[in-house]
């Protein structure tokens, strides 16, 4: 053993044996025993010199504890002088005066001050003990302590390093050369996985390998026979069907933009439609040959359109399919789309138009990653089924059913149209475990007749937005306990909210960490002058927890808009410039949110929805869930229309009965009168057989506000509230007019 050289004497210590020549070491003095106690050296095993001297027993096993050294032996490299330095300046203290002779060597280490045997607990790891376990304790009790003081932290944590890794991912992609888009998503999963279902519609199953080889042949068609490049862009007006998405994996092969045309939409509105997103070609569905021929002569002039069929027996219009059957299935050379970026308009989707005419918002290959990562975080995976009802068209269905498909390698289930009565046989039938969702839909669902196999399926996801409180505890009763996420976004919007917390009836959740990433307020709204509320400053104002404001979100790189194609005026009006300091710029998204006590986040209503009367706002959405708890009503719209002489909007409601019931006009009195203050209860009631929606069931309002409440014009029943008697009675053209005075 070789001492550190800074011992002194009486210190512990010793020297190596020479194996050469010279008399042995002599041992130096103990510093703890003093004089009368030596450590021999070691033995160096045969053919050492040395002579070595046992020492006692009990002084080896307090001076060294388990065969250590004494605490201020030095080894170099070693951690002990750590330790020394750790147990004070006691440890290396001034040699004590000798003991008495004959002491035994206890006797003598207890002279000195060293610890007996019964306190050899005391040693370095000991001392450490208690703080260790103290540690161990903490450990263990903190994630209790902020449970109980944060219930929500580790989830909040949880879903902002989802997002941030979502995030990363889609930032590393865009730096890439050429640029990552979904297309090389899905050619990969086509290229790993060839055989697996991608598609199943009705009796049909498509491979991710059938769709990539038929993708193919429209791309060549695309680029071979209608002469389109890298830039142009193709208008899709047709339903839910296979062709849809292996024509739009064809498109963006060839480095193309695609509009989604509504398939409900006709004459003026598609028109319009067509124009704005400056198309070169219309392909079209031949079930739709009648809403085409109706535009045919303001098209024909300008654009090429080809119906998705092998014929066609429209003057003006081509056949397509039969230029597709014709071409290679060969891969796509990468150089047709060598000049897409992440900023390249990669589809332009239109809104749902409930208030005027749709507008075109601009999706790029950007944005198409991140209308995915919600799927990501609501955790997808690749043994999934999902099943998509709504309409391709729209962002959620393409956006987050198609795109989420290809990013997790899982199989879509597509149907032409949502069906309340073969929703769960579909289920069934195709080992649905994800469904994707509106409101309505699911509303629609719960109040299906029930059936004994209500339980029988493995759905165990459903994604969407829209869904009241009561239908949400309603249909994970009588469905089973399916994990519903909620999210709130819009097509055109720079900010997406997800409810992770699964908490009832909440869109969303203010996390902090995301907050500080993501710039986005509620703020003070004026219904009636239809803008934001500015302080003396003329800067917009926060609204408290609790109180309705309109969101809006900064733009930046991290959360751009894009705006919309052909609406220069459009894309400027829904910009907010100087809202919090001069020179910022905010995307004003039209919604009207509330921040609850506990920081979840509720949908209240649409801007343009939104009423003001007698001095007070009237949300429709919650009027409209009020009078939807009634046992005899089926539907209801709520709107507010204009009366002559008056300052606002008064509420009105259309109302579509449940089959084999009748209208009780005292009843709908109470139960209104029950739940609702004076002010945003409807003063006058449409009956109506059917209710007009939109492809994703939002209500149409723009012509029942435009009509009004005039007996002489609506030919449907009208009821008008009659505080007198305390019911809703029949309209007539006296009430009418006496209304008007």
């Amino acid at each position: 053993m070789r001492v550190s050289s800074d011992l002194t004497p009486g210190g512990v210590g010793g020297r190596r044996p020479r194996r050469a020549s010279g008399p042995p070491a002599q041992p130096r003095e103990d510093r703890v025993g003093g004089p009368g106690a030596q450590v021999a050296a070691p033995h160096e095993g045969a053919g050492s010199t040395g002579e070595s001297r046992p020492e006692p027993q009990a002084a080896r096993t307090l001076l060294h504890p388990r065969g250590s050294p004494g605490p201020c032996v030095q080894r170099r490299g070693s951690v002990f002088p750590l330790i020394s330095r750790a147990r004070g300046p006691a440890a290396c203290a001034p040699a004590q005066p000798a003991s008495p002779p004959g002491a035994s060597p206890v006797t003598e280490l207890h002279s000195r001050g060293a610890p007996s045997a019964l306190a050899g607990t005391e040693g370095p790891a000991a001392v450490m003990l208690p703080a260790i376990y103290t540690v161990l304790a903490g450990l263990l009790f903190l994630p209790l302590l902020v449970n109980l003081c944060c219930p929500y932290f580790f989830q909040d944590m949880s879903y902002f390093l989802q997002v941030a890794s979502v995030a990363r991912r889609v930032r590393s992609y865009g730096q890439r050369r050429p640029v990552r888009t979904i297309l090389r998503e899905f050619l990969e999963k086509a290229r790993q996985t060839p055989h697996k279902p991608f598609l199943l519609f009705r009796d049909e199953t498509l491979t991710y390998a059938q769709v990539d080889r038929r993708s193919n042949q429209v791309a060549r068609a695309l680029h071979d026979h209608l002469g389109l490049r890298q830039g142009d862009c193709v208008a899709l007006f047709m339903g839910n069907e296979p062709a849809y998405v292996w024509l739009w994996l064809g498109l963006v092969k060839l480095g193309c933009a695609m509009a989604c045309l509504n398939c409900n939409i006709r004459a003026k509105s598609l028109l319009h439609c067509f124009q704005c997103c400056g198309a070169k070609v219309l392909l079209a569905s031949p079930e739709l040959q009648a809403a085409v021929e109706e535009i045919l002569p303001s098209l024909q002039k300008d654009v090429s359109i080809y119906y998705v069929s092998r014929t066609s027996n429209t003057d003006g219009v081509h056949s397509f399919l039969d230029k597709v059957d014709e071409v290679s299935t060969e891969p796509i050379p990468e150089s047709w789309r060598s000049e897409v970026t992440f900023s390249t308009p990669a589809l332009y989707i239109y809104t749902s138009g409930t208030t005027g005419l749709p507008k075109a918002a601009v999706i790029n290959h950007h944005r198409i990653w991140y209308g995915t990562g919600l799927t990501s975080v609501s955790g997808l995976k690749a043994d999934d089924v999902i099943y998509v009802t709504l309409p391709l068209y729209h962002s959620a269905a393409l956006m987050i059913g198609i795109h989420g498909c290809i990013v997790a390698g899982a199989t879509l289930a597509l149907r032409s149209k949502f069906s309340a009565s073969q929703f769960w046989d579909d289920c069934r039938k195709y080992n649905v475990t994800v469904i994707q969702y509106i409101g309505e839909l699911l509303r629609y669902l719960c109040n299906s007749p029930q059936k004994p196999n209500d339980h029988d399926h493995k759905v165990r996801l459903a994604v969407g937005n829209g869904l009241r409180g009561d239908v949400w505890k309603q249909f994970v009763k009588r469905f089973g306990d399916i994990h519903i996420y909620e999210f709130y976004a819009a097509t055109e919007g720079n900010i997406g909210l997800l409810n992770y917390t699964r908490k009832v009836g909440a869109v969303g959740r203010v996390n902090y960490l995301q907050k500080k990433v993501i710039s986005y307020d509620l703020i003070k709204y004026d219904v009636e002058k239809d803008e934001p509320v500015r302080d003396e400053n003329g800067y917009c104002v926060k609204v408290p927890k609790g109180e309705v404001g309109l969101l809006v979100c900064k733009i930046t790189q991290l959360t751009p808009f894009s705006g919309y194609a052909g609406g220069k005026a459009q894309t400027e009006k829904k910009k907010l410039r100087d809202v919090f300091k001069k020179g910022d710029l905010y995307f004003n998204s039209g919604d009207l949110l509330m921040v609850d006590r506990e920081n979840f986040i509720y949908f209240h209503d649409r801007v343009g929805d939104t009423f003001r009367w007698k001095g007070e706002n009237v949300a429709t959405t919650e009027v409209a869930d009020i009078i939807g708890l009634l046992d005899f009503v089926q539907e209801v719209n709520v709107y507010g229309v204009h009366v002559p002489g008056h300052e606002g909007r008064i509420g009105m409601a259309s109302i579509k009965m449940k089959e084999n019931h009748e209208f009780d006009g005292k009843k709908f009195f109470q139960h209104i009168a029950d739940y609702l203050p004076s002010y945003a209860r409807p003063r006058f009631l449409r009956m109506q057989d059917t209710i007009e929606i939109t492809g994703t069931f939002k209500h149409c309002k723009v012509t029942l506000v435009e009509e009004g409440f005039n007996p002489s014009v609506i030919k449907d029943a009208l009821y008008f509230l009659d505080d007198t008697a305390k019911s809703y009675v029949p309209m007539t053209e006296d009430i009418y007019n006496a209304s008007l005075s």
